[in-house]
């Protein structure tokens, strides 16, 4: 015996079975419409001021059907189109014979109505049909008769579904669309040329990362799914392109989490003859105008608090930060053996941090005791040269690089240098990077010798970012997860 579902989908296709034979096409190939939902609804509005109760538009709107009240010789219908719903009325004695169609339509079919434009009794902008087509015939029921999709499992591998029951997995996509079309706006508004580099690379390079690996086979050669554009897009500040940027996909063969996705998209942008406190008050500036842009304003709401993006952002060093919030100050524990000591004091689990070496110890408490803190927007900086092969030196203090993470709703959204450019130095770096990888440290860096060539060319003063879309968007959002604002976020395989 069929369950309810195979019982509806069986329905339907003999409905689908009747509509070819009375010679409809159940998938016409197109439909010319002269307005969208909310046009229509703006351009009655509009009228309705100089017309007391109708206005003589006419509108030829589509949508998918998401509510049927069907009264004798009357019927209402719910459309739904990317800008959203518009009510169409059906009546008897207005399309004839036409009206008996209705019953072979279902909820989830797309439909077109023509006709002009009122305001029922009950005071909603309604097309009142004249003739309507059916556009595709949906053989499947809509999630919970429309009263939304709740299975996060289902909403996150059925996506389609997602959107079409629940309004705030729409807002949320349309918001995402709006974040970077902003931020877009304000790099080539500031004189930034946006530029592609290579998806594939033969050296992974760019960030301390696990990368996928893929065989080239016109090539014969394994290559890596980029972990960072940095290397590609600093090769164009050597070539002369003074400020340049990319909004590019990003891949990590990692974990996944509430703030981790293997697939991710940043904005990473170069700017030569800046330095990271250029880029500080830059990103200030950037976030600050994405919020106005796409919110209307600089403040969000998080859980229990308000975020207030205004500039000028909270700053203080890494070293204090640390301090401030675990009592231990790493600069008093020069070696991986003693910091390691002094943090299992702290009562962090030994697992973890018996391999590490003494950034990625550094980088530990940072995550632990300070990052979940961060809620208001705030910037650490001076990092360890440990923890930013890429970054340089400051010139009073060589342990510490030129280096600031921006914090936000207690994770990190930018990540931004004083880009090294001594290629002597750079070298000394990634030969260090590839003991800690012979080492067993899968992240460390490799030695890129074609980078190394650039460099060697000359690279001026430059100012290096990284801004993660994907937690710009959560921000603004609201979001706790990182797979509520990527549309197709990575699921483990079913079975």
């Amino acid at each position: 015996m069929p369950d309810r579902g195979e019982e509806v989908i069986n329905q339907r296709l003999a409905k689908l079975d009747r509509l070819r034979e009375q010679g409809v096409d159940p998938y016409p190939a197109r439909w010319q419409r002269t307005h969208t939902a909310g046009q229509a609804t703006a351009i009655f509005e509009e009228a309705e001021s100089s017309r007391a109760e109708r206005t003589d538009v006419e509108a030829r709107v589509a949508g998918r059907i998401t509510a049927m009240r069907v009264m004798g010789k009357v019927a209402f219908l719910d459309l739904r189109d990317g800008s959203g719903k518009i009510q169409a009325q059906f009546r008897r004695d207005l399309i004839g014979e036409a009206y008996a169609g209705l019953e072979d339509l279902d909820l989830g079919d797309f439909l077109g109505v023509v006709g002009p434009l009122f305001r029922t009794r009950a005071g909603e902008i309604t097309v009142e049909a004249k003739e309507y087509a059916l556009l595709s015939k949906s053989i499947r029921p809509l999630p919970e008769k429309w009263h939304g999709l709740q299975d996060i499992e289902a909403r996150y591998r059925q996506r389609y579904l997602d959107l079409i029951a629940n309004e705030e997995s729409l807002s949320i996509a349309l918001t995402r669309s709006r974040v970077v079309a902003a931020v877009r706006r304000f790099m080539n508004d500031r004189g930034f040329l946006e530029v592609e580099t290579p998806i594939l690379q033969a050296s992974a390079g760019g960030a301390a990362a696990r990368p996928f690996v893929t065989h080239y086979n016109a090539l014969d050669s394994d290559f890596y799914m980029r972990i960072a554009t940095e290397l590609h897009l600093k090769r164009l500040i050597v070539g002369g392109i003074d400020k340049v940027y990319e909004v590019g996909r990003i891949f990590r063969n990692e974990g996944l989490s509430t703030k981790h996705n293997p697939e991710f998209t940043t904005m990473e942008s170069y700017e030569a003859y800046a330095d990271y406190r250029d880029v500080l008050r830059m990103v200030e500036e950037l976030v600050y105008n994405v919020a106005i842009s796409v919110l209307g304003t600089p403040k969000v709401a998080r859980g229990d608090h308000e975020i207030d993006l205004t500039p000028p952002w909270r700053q203080m060093t890494l070293r204090e930060a640390i301090k401030e919030r675990s009592g231990l100050d790493f600069e008093e524990y020069p070696e991986a053996g003693s910091l390691r000591e002094a943090m299992l004091a702290l009562g962090l689990p030994p697992g973890d941090l018996a391999s590490k070496g003494r950034g990625k110890l550094i980088d530990e408490l940072l995550s632990t005791f300070v990052e979940p803190h961060l809620i208001q927007p705030t910037f650490l900086l001076d990092y360890p040269i440990e923890l930013s092969p890429l970054a340089k030196q400051r010139p009073d203090d060589p342990r510490y690089v030129e280096r600031f993470e921006g914090f936000i709703g207690g994770f990190e959204v930018a990540n931004a240098f004083s880009e090294l450019n001594d290629p002597i130095e750079q070298r000394l770096r990634f030969e260090q990077q590839a003991r800690l990888r012979a080492a067993g440290d899968d992240e460390a860096e490799v030695v890129d010798e074609d980078f190394l060539t650039a460099l060697e060319h000359g690279m001026p003063p430059t100012g290096g970012l990284g801004m993660g879309i994907d937690r710009l968007t959560m921000i603004l959002t609201g979001q706790t997860s990182i797979r509520e604002v990527i549309l197709f976020p990575q699921l483990r395989s079913r079975g």
